[in-house]
């Protein structure tokens, strides 16, 4: 297939997490023989934090605005099997316009941030990267996030077929590595800072750093305030690429999800930094969701806590019970949750949705 995406960036890690995902769906594409084409507008703060500047496996096509791009877009569209809107997407109602107009494939919107999109909704707050009219238009609405937010897609915004298309690791990647030398954190945290995240690192992570002084604490990723709550054993690394995230992870003997509150919320959306994080082997904490439980299994492939004392106590696990849980969940990643399982997901549904067959199994199954 040739697929031509319109989405946030693929170029840059920098304060998002869609390039890591469009990096590892667009190799697993390509490996598989399909052709992408990614149109990313060129913005200057991600220019300034560019990580990668060729698509090893498509074409990179930066665009200064939208009418500079526009008939390129068009043609490649014309050629395509499948088009593809994504939430962010700077220019995402002339994207959609154009993925409607002229693509003679399947027409698809990818919602890589449902929560964030449905609550915005809900708030009354116009969403810029959506179309004027919702999303009837597209053969097939895919989201990141599943459960109820699949229904809250056709009812509020007209989405005709949807399905989940959860994120996904590319082992390649991320993968176990050697520890950089630094000394070894007892707990660490990647994510860019987030305000709604907050709570929860405060009870999950700055608590625990307050309450014990002895141990070390390593926090990684871009636009922490200087308001943050430091405290001296907490160790900083400002925005980690990709390509450093495995010896990240590598340095601490356990390390820590943080969902945002709407996702949270929502249910069924595992943060790619879950997947990232096993398959480099390295145990993990997270905070609570309706749904976890259907991608790592607690208490066995991942440790939870919901409270400040249960963060301790993971923090202070037997070093033989974090290995066995590290184990156990990298073998589940490696099974179920790499960016090729992900393409044949993908290559599924569009399949089903080409013959007028039901996109989403999930969805008939909580309409059931």
């Amino acid at each position: 297939m040739k697929l031509v995406i319109f989405g946030l960036s693929v170029s840059s890690s920098w304060g998002n997490g869609h390039a890591t995902i469009w990096r590892a769906l667009t190799g697993a594409l390509a490996r598989r023989g399909h052709q992408v084409i990614f149109f990313e507008r060129d913005v200057p703060y991600y220019a300034a934090h560019r990580d990668l500047t060729t698509l090893a496996h498509g074409e990179l096509c930066l665009y200064d605005s939208w009418p500079d791009v526009r008939s390129s877009a068009a043609r490649h569209l014309r050629e395509a099997d499948v088009g593809i809107v994504t939430s962010y997407c700077p220019d995402g109602p002339e994207a959609s316009a154009i993925v409607l107009g002229e693509c003679t494939g399947v027409r698809v919107f990818y919602d890589l941030d449902t929560p964030v999109t449905l609550a915005r909704l809900g708030a009354g707050e116009r969403v810029s990267y959506l179309p004027a009219d919702g999303l009837g238009g597209f053969d097939l609405v895919l989201s990141y996030t599943g459960g109820r937010a699949l229904s809250d897609l056709q009812t509020r915004l007209g989405a005709r077929q949807v399905a989940p298309l959860y994120g996904a690791v590319d082992p390649t990647v991320h993968r176990p590595a050697r520890p950089s030398g630094a000394p070894r954190a007892d707990l660490s945290h990647l994510g860019t800072y987030a305000e709604d995240r907050q709570p929860t690192l405060d009870a999950l992570f700055i608590a625990p750093a307050r309450r014990l002084r002895s141990r070390r604490f390593l926090l990684g990723g871009a636009q922490y305030p200087q308001a943050f709550p430091w405290t001296e054993n907490i160790y900083f690394r400002r925005h980690v690429p990709p390509a450093e995230h495995p010896v990240f992870y590598a340095d601490s003997a356990l390390t820590l999800n943080v969902t945002r509150r709407a996702m949270a919320a929502m249910g069924y959306c595992p943060s790619g930094r879950l997947f990232e994080a096993a398959a480099c082997g390295v145990p993990l904490l997270s905070d609570v969701w309706e749904g976890l439980d259907a991608f790592l299994t607690p208490g066995r492939e991942i440790l939870i806590a919901t409270t400040t004392e249960e963060a301790i106590e993971a923090i202070e696990s037997p070093p033989e019970r974090l290995a066995a849980i590290a184990e156990a969940a990298r073998e589940r990643v490696l099974s179920d949750h790499t960016a090729e399982r992900r393409v044949v997901e993908l290559e599924g549904i569009l399949e089903s949705v080409r013959h007028g067959g039901e996109a989403s199994p999930e969805l008939a199954e909580t309409a059931r």
